[in-house]
């Protein structure tokens, strides 16, 4: 407000109409952003694409355990209790994901040198051939989708959203 106010002391009624102008399409952008962000994060839309990416995977291989796969390959070996907030589940939960996949060969449980008494959850090789295959399937569902963009906007759009993670609100 008190930016507002000094913008008020220094500007014609002309160049203040457009500086609120400006900073109500400013606002919103964000506001669209965070609403498609919003559509993005939301559990089931994560979980219907996670069902559609793991259809043919297997039995152990599903909208369930895709998240404890993916995080796994993206942050290396990791206990339950570490893994559970970025997988959405307490530990409990990433435990019981994490048998089926032990059980299907896809991972296995190793001591944690930090800690006696954890174990730690690690890719086996069957589990990064699985995590490979998602990912190229993720990545093709998503060209698909994007098929209908002109020559080189999506390559913009990847640019834009990395940057935009890498250095907006979520760095």
């Amino acid at each position: 407000m008190r930016a507002l106010r000094t913008l008020l002391l220094h500007c014609s009624s002309n160049s203040v109409r457009g500086a609120r102008y400006s900073w109500g399409v400013e606002n919103q952008a964000g506001h669209e952003i965070a609403d498609a962000l919003g559509m993005l994060l939301r559990r089931s839309t994560r979980t219907q694409l996670h069902r559609r990416l793991t259809e043919g995977m297997g039995e152990a291989v599903d909208e369930l355990t895709y998240p404890v796969l993916s995080t796994l390959a993206r942050t290396g070996p990791r206990s339950a209790a570490d893994l559970a907030p970025d997988v959405g589940v307490d530990r409990s939960g990433v435990t019981r994901r994490a048998s089926r996949l032990e059980a299907a060969g896809l991972i296995r449980r190793e001591p944690d040198p930090a800690d006696g008494r954890a174990y730690l959850l690690v890719l086996t090789e069957e589990g990064r051939a699985a995590v490979a295959e998602l990912r190229d399937r993720l990545a093709a569902h998503i060209m698909a989708s994007l098929s209908s963009w002109p020559p080189g906007e999506a390559e913009r759009f990847a640019h834009d959203l990395h940057r935009f993670m890498t250095g907006g609100p979520f760095s």
